[in-house]
């Protein structure tokens, strides 16, 4: 039987269904706009590493991907009804516990990944269960909005200066290697933070993410691509490496180096995701024309729904309860001396710094820094330095990027790590006229002495959460290499400052 139905009833229904869309996505442009102006410092935190850090310059074009993403939908989703879900705010409350354990450990990575897991919770509270579904992949991407991926530096520096020895020896250039640092008989270079690749792979993750979704459906193809897209980068980062070494081994450093930068930043980039699109070309599986997702699979009535503008408040709260937690916690400081001085030692006397290689730490914002240079009756110089916070917070951090021994853009270069000494994290570093320095940090959080960077976040968020003093200190102890060697000068010049710990008690007033 033929059922005739009125074409003014099929438009009825399409404008209510349209009208209905357009709500659902003001409402969800609201609360992403009042988010972001709530933790408007995050976000802006965020524009200015998307815009000046260029490791992180690849985040500036995941905003318009996943816009593309989403647009690619449109004709599906038109098919879906949004609606608002409880279940939602769990998602919310989750990226507002996150951000508020970063604010109190001062771990900017939790924080602004806390930040867009509340916008993707806002998606799941406004538009529902169906549509998020439909939108999994595009809500998923959004994890690229969070500059991460910095641990990679490290072991990629070491990777690429595995690769570059036996490649320069190879091609009968005499070279030697110590930590990071590469020597040809006209010159030497640093495999730095930013010569490591990472940057290039970082962005090769989001892009190779991205094109496994979009041009396949198997899995493991899919997972085969983005092994490629991760060991081509780093392999070719490699042969970069050591094709400037070799051009500056036949011209001059200068030539070679400036020529890398250029070639690095334009052409080495594109080529290499040339060169793996057109590795995994033959193994595309999807049909550019296939649906992203089947409309009849998302027509669930949903549970525990509710009116989207009520979603979008109670999201907008329970957001906004973590901020007010941590302007709780930002409001507990501890009670500093109102001045601080360096001891006199035995058999150590105060001496003026070094005029060939000064070096000073890096601890912006610290309540007292104090920096003193020691000297022994046998000529050994010692350099005692005392950073200490009344507490910690956003551009006011015991440990991170820059902070420490070694500044951002810094004349002195870190070679590499040393064993431990008493206790303190050892690092060996180069500076002007090629002068090595071995320095020890420690860290007084609570009442904890650590020489770990994890190890003082954690006791950060122990501290703020559970009410514990918050004063923090920072001591390192810095000797140039000598005869006998920084380190023992090191532990003698301890053992007349005593322990260390109650060393940094003193200097906090406790």
């Amino acid at each position: 039987m033929t059922v005739a139905v009125p074409q003014s009833d099929f438009a009825r229904g399409a404008a209510k269904f349209d009208a209905r869309w357009k709500r659902h996505a003001a409402i969800l442009a609201g609360a992403w706009a009042v988010l972001l102006l709530l933790f408007r410092q995050d976000a802006r935190d965020l524009a200015t590493i998307y815009w000046t850090n260029t490791t992180f310059g690849h985040c500036l074009f995941i905003a318009p991907v996943i816009g593309w993403l989403v647009w690619q939908r449109r004709s599906g989703l038109a098919l879906v009804a949004p609606q608002g879900w409880w279940p939602g705010l769990a998602v919310v409350a989750a990226g507002g516990l996150g951000w508020l354990l970063g604010d109190a450990a001062g771990v900017a990575l939790f924080r602004h990944a806390g930040l867009v897991l509340m916008v993707q919770g806002a998606v799941v509270s406004v538009l529902g269960p169906n549509v998020s579904r439909a939108l999994l992949f595009p809500i998923a991407y959004m994890v690229f909005l969070v500059p991460f991926g910095d641990f990679l530096e490290a072991p990629l520096q070491t990777i690429t200066v595995a690769m570059v020895m036996p490649l320069l020896h190879l091609f009968g250039v005499p070279a030697s290697v110590d930590g990071v640092l590469i020597t040809t008989s006209n010159g030497y270079f640093e495999v730095a933070e930013a010569c490591s690749g990472a940057k290039f792979v970082i962005a090769m993750i989001a892009f190779g993410t991205l094109v496994a979704n979009v041009c396949y459906v198997s899995w493991s193809r899919r997972a085969a691509f983005l092994a490629v897209a991760l060991v081509v980068p780093v392999l070719a980062n490699g042969l970069r490496a050591f094709g400037t070494i070799y051009a500056a081994w036949w011209t001059s450093v200068e030539a070679a180096t400036g020529m890398d930068h250029i070639v690095y930043g334009w052409v080495f980039f594109a080529a290499v995701m040339a060169a793996v699109l057109a590795i995994g070309w033959k193994g595309f599986d999807r049909d550019p024309d296939a649906a992203w997702f089947d409309p009849l699979r998302l027509q669930t009535p949903v549970r525990r729904r509710a009116d989207a503008l009520v979603m979008t408040l109670l999201a907008l709260t329970v957001a906004s309860l973590f901020l007010g937690w941590s302007g709780l916690i930002a409001a507990r400081t501890a009670p500093l001396p109102a001045k601080v001085e360096l001891p006199e030692l035995a058999g150590w006397h105060r001496v003026g710094g070094s005029t060939i290689a000064p070096w000073s730490p890096h601890y912006p914002g610290a309540d007292h820094l104090l920096i003193g240079h020691y000297a022994d009756a046998q000529g050994r110089a010692v350099d005692l330095a005392v950073a200490v916070y009344a507490s910690q917070h956003e551009g006011k951090e015991l440990v991170g990027f820059g902070i420490g021994a070694i500044r951002e853009n810094d004349r002195w270069v870190r070679i590499a790590d040393l064993p431990d000494l008493s206790g303190g994290h050892a690092l060996r570093m180069t500076g002007p006229a090629r002068v090595e320095r071995v320095t020890v940090s420690w860290y007084r959080v609570g009442g904890t002495l650590t020489g770990s960077d994890k190890r003082v976040k954690i006791e950060t968020l122990k501290t703020k959460l559970l009410g514990g003093n918050q004063a923090a200190v920072a001591v390192l102890v810095s000797a140039e290499q000598g005869p006998d060697g920084a380190p023992v000068a090191i532990e003698d010049f301890l053992r007349a400052l005593g322990p260390v710990d109650a060393f940094a008690d003193r200097m906090a007033g406790r």
